[in-house]
């Protein structure tokens, strides 16, 4: 059942769940859902008023979850428009024929396509490329500083992930955006870290946010870089 309450200008809209429980559950996932979790003979009412005592930590937790949103702007993948790589601004120079190629040189990004209708394909690639060489040697240094908890990931792999820049599974999965590899190496030893502290605590609890800073203690520097430079 999906209900809404007004916390000042704003809805917050959740999604209400009845079982057999003693108490009053709310949990905000990274898709910025809200889910309530009440016991049977709860009042709507009463669940109401929890709700919007709880909304600081609801709005909290949903801007938490959005820094990890990706941004980027839509490109046109046309000469002399910006891309980022690594934190840096390259310019498109495109040239036609074969045979097909991309490369950085100076400032730029060179792109040999065929036609224009494959350059932003070809660019895709390249960055897809360049995640999958770059992630792993900035991942095992963490990986290593993470053995003292007695953890380690099952796996690192790249997904294209609309609303997340890493996820962990319960199984021990993490997954990296490949859009990353745009931002600088801090940025990516940050979510790097955020997702192998899930290793050891699964909710944003704050020993979470403990050992996060513990293991990174500049993480807020880099968390705020990545939500303005895609943003």
């Amino acid at each position: 059942m999906i209900h809404s309450i007004q916390f000042g200008s704003k809805t917050i809209t959740f999604k209400l769940q009845y079982g057999t429980r003693k108490s009053l559950g709310i949990t905000v996932n990274p898709e910025l859902e809200i889910i309530v979790k009440a016991p049977m003979d709860a009042p709507l009412d009463k669940i109401e008023e929890i709700v919007r005592k709880k909304a600081p930590w609801i709005i909290k937790q949903q801007s938490f979850f959005l820094s990890f949103y990706p941004k980027t702007p839509t490109r046109k993948y046309i000469g002399g428009e910006t891309h980022l790589y690594l934190g840096r601004q390259y310019r498109l120079k495109i040239d036609y024929g074969v045979p097909e190629t991309v490369r950085i040189k100076g400032r730029y990004i060179e792109v040999r396509a065929r036609e224009q209708a494959r350059v932003k394909e070809l660019v895709t690639l390249w960055y897809l490329e360049h995640a999958r060489a770059k992630f792993p040697p900035i991942a095992q240094p963490l990986i290593d500083k993470f053995k003292v908890y007695d953890v380690e990931p099952s796996s690192i792999v790249l997904r294209d992930m609309p609303t997340r820049w890493g996820s962990c599974t319960p199984k021990g999965k993490i997954i990296l955006n490949p859009e990353l590899i745009k931002a600088p190496k801090g940025c990516i030893e940050y979510v790097i870290i955020h997702e192998l502290c899930h290793l050891v605590h699964h909710d944003h609890t704050q020993k979470f946010i403990d050992l996060q800073t513990k293991m990174m203690p500049d993480w807020e520097k880099w968390k705020s870089k990545l939500e303005k430079l895609l943003a």
